[in-house]
């Protein structure tokens, strides 16, 4: 389990399951930051493309630039009908392909706790934005009971078993992220929490889009015993009791930061 490594590779179901999530806590995001219509941003961790597309819905950018690793996220995102106005490009988020002072803005969508090296990625973003512009993050309280997950992984506990846990975990903190943003010398600092919630018409339909949506937890459900994944079901189901419509509702919560590059 240690040696997992959690890796979105398929943009489809990403889309069924954190998309949905994204959006929804994207939305408040993006309406806290109030940015202004008419800028070039940078979508830095843009998977799928499912926040990026949120950015040109709200924000009116003239331009929109979004960066990940994986291959065949980004040809998903690629492919959405509402994303002409974005380019999507495969790179680092430690080591941006862009010259200083590129954009007005740089956000990093539910990534903060996958980069190897928060701080190194929140300085590139620093270095690629303009005197000025935005820096800004959200990303999942996994820490704090947070996580769109949560249900899933009290039950693992439960079991005994550990669930696990991005690399930069401890960089979700809200008192992380305050400090991060501080050390990199960003200006203005502030945060906040962001709380949403999902509804699913059945369990059955929220067990199989958040299994098949979870790099993380599918490999620990496929090695157990047929037993023991029926326990874990069970368990799950007993803490998420459906309405009397058989719907299925809970919440989730991000802990987002924005500050401003100092102008020279």
């Amino acid at each position: 389990m240690a040696e997992t490594q959690i890796r979105f590779e398929d943009g489809l179901t990403y889309e069924r399951y954190m998309g949905d999530w994204s959006r929804r806590a994207g939305a408040v995001f993006l309406d806290w930051l109030a940015i202004p219509s008419g800028l070039k941003w940078i979508d830095v961790g843009c998977g799928n493309g499912a926040f990026t597309e949120l950015i040109i819905e709200r924000c009116a950018p003239t331009e929109v630039v979004g960066i990940d690793p994986s291959a065949a996220q980004l040809d998903f995102a690629r492919k959405r009908a509402s994303t002409p106005l974005a380019k999507f490009d495969r790179g680092d988020a430690m080591a941006l392909p862009f010259s200083e002072d590129a954009f007005d803005v740089a956000i990093m969508a539910l990534v903060i706790f996958f980069v190897p090296d928060p701080a190194k990625g929140i300085a590139e973003m620093a270095r690629v934005v303009k005197p000025g512009g935005t820096i800004a993050a959200y990303a999942w309280d996994i820490l704090g009971g947070g996580f769109t997950m949560e249900p899933l992984r009290i039950e693992l506990r439960a079991m005994g078993i550990k669930p696990l846990d991005p690399p930069s975990v401890e960089a979700s903190r809200i008192g992380a992220m305050r400090d991060l943003w501080t050390e990199a010398g960003l200006e203005t600092v502030e945060t906040r929490e962001i709380t949403v919630q999902r509804t699913f018409p059945s369990f059955e339909e929220f067990w199989a889009i958040t299994l098949e949506g979870s790099p993380s937890i599918r490999p620990t459900v496929a090695a157990m015993a047929p037993a023991d994944v029926d326990r874990f079901k069970t368990g799950v189901r007993a803490r998420l009791p459906c309405d009397a419509k058989g719907r299925v509702t809970y919440a989730s919560r991000a802990n987002a930061v924005k500050g401003r590059v100092p102008r020279n």
